[in-house]
């Protein structure tokens, strides 16, 4: 079905919950909640028979009671009422359902899934956390923080790695476009998330776990389509046998040989990583990355060995060390000592002060056309900290016309 109807899943007009409680540590609770408390400014509506009214507002006993169609239902009620109700909401013309619910059977989720295909209503789940979209401050979801806004869109197979990024990020201040729990993918499954997106302008990359792959043409069609437009980080579980058999028990489907994984993703041009500490760094690197300027760089260190080696690693990356022009070589000599590099890298000599180094990052600043992007590296010394060199290259970073990277070697004086 692709991405027809995702619109309604994402940025609905109007919410049904239906399970929607008072009791504060149920999930039908804490989704209730969630939902109040995003900033979400369509309709939002309680459906539980138990209720008369939720939080000051009327609570329906039916979904054929409620006063307009809602353009999104979550589903959070025991297995055994899902197909009726969405049966119910096809009916009535809602177009996207979170079904929230765990423990339907094969024969239940064909179900569900022969009652919403008429009216080409799309489901996320079964046996999901649920989505936060943040352009919607739409939280439809049991987590236990909301999101912050940002340009990452994470998708996985697994509830739990979904509230641990949200965690972790939190505790970065790092934001998401959305957070996609797929849960057991019986509908919308990873093919339409790429889809979606990849053409979405508010998600400039997307981080996804992977537990197994339906649909393999679909999915590699999507992932193609998309990792040409962003980058698209993969961690796919069940690397080993034993993972393999767990990820099955999971998800209720194969996990796939994972040499034959491997290949496909790097045949999409997605990058893989190994493990969760990988795909966390590739979030935060994800986050605060900006696109070099121009095609050159230049590297400005106060160290000839890690010089020589920023060197190194741009020539295996076919990034050109900018040639150093006579005129800005002259404004070099101007502030620098004699015994300078005179070339690219720019070393300063390891008895440079903090004042050298912004002498020699407003020369090179002066001289745009011949710098590209800047890659500034210290290697500490007793003469100055490593903190106040910091707080020269956050001084310069906007006086320079390119892209300022600060690199500071060693350990101990990063965590200052």
């Amino acid at each position: 079905m692709s991405i027809r109807n995702l619109d309604s899943l994402f940025d609905p007009q109007s919410v049904a919950v239906i399970g929607a409680s008072e009791r504060p540590f149920s999930v039908g609770g804490t989704l209730w909640r969630n939902m109040r408390s995003s900033g979400f400014e369509g309709h939002i509506f309680a459906v539980n028979p138990k209720y008369r009214e939720l939080s000051g507002q009327r609570c329906y006993a039916r979904v054929a009671d409620l006063p307009e169609v809602p353009e999104l239902a979550v589903i959070c009620t025991p297995a055994a009422t899902v197909v009726d109700l969405v049966r119910q909401l096809a009916q009535r013309g809602t177009r996207a359902a979170i079904v929230i619910s765990a423990g339907l059977s094969a024969e239940q989720k064909q179900a569900m899934l022969d009652a919403a295909r008429p009216a080409l209503l799309r489901i996320l789940g079964p046996n999901c956390v649920g989505l936060l979209s943040t352009r919607a401050r739409l939280n439809a979801s049991f987590a236990h923080i909301p999101a912050r806004p940002g340009q990452l869109a994470f998708v996985s197979q697994s509830g739990a790695l979904v509230t641990a990024m949200l965690d972790w990020a939190e505790a970065r201040q790092i934001g998401f476009s959305h957070f996609v729990s797929l849960g057991e993918h019986a509908d919308v499954d990873f093919g339409d998330m790429l889809d979606f997106l990849g053409s979405d302008a508010d998600t400039r990359a997307i981080l996804l776990y992977i537990e197994s792959i339906d649909q393999a043409r679909k999915f590699m069609s999507a992932a193609r389509s998309a990792a040409r437009n962003k980058p698209v980080i993969v961690i796919k579980a069940g690397r080993s046998a034993q993972g393999q058999q767990a990820a099955a028990s999971h998800t209720g489907a194969l996990a796939g040989a994972d040499n034959v994984v491997d290949a496909a993703i790097a045949r999409a041009g997605m990058l893989r990583v190994d493990t969760l500490e990988q795909l966390f760094l590739a979030a935060e690197i994800l986050t605060r990355y900006q696109a070099p300027i121009g095609d050159r760089m230049t590297v400005l260190t106060n160290g000839g060995g890690v010089g020589v080696l920023a060197a190194d690693a741009a020539a295996t990356e076919d990034v050109p060390l900018a040639d150093l022009s006579a005129p800005l070589k002259r404004a070099l000599d101007q502030v620098l000592p004699a015994n300078w590099s005179h070339g690219n890298p720019v070393d300063i000599i390891g008895d440079a002060p903090a004042e050298r180094y912004v002498d020699a990052l407003k020369a090179l600043g002066q001289h745009p056309a011949d710098t590209g992007t800047l890659l500034f590296i210290h290697a500490p010394t007793a003469i100055v900290p490593p903190t106040d060199i910091a707080r020269v290259a956050l001084q310069h970073a906007d006086g320079h016309h390119g892209l300022l990277r600060q690199v500071v070697a060693g350990d101990a004086g990063i965590h200052e």
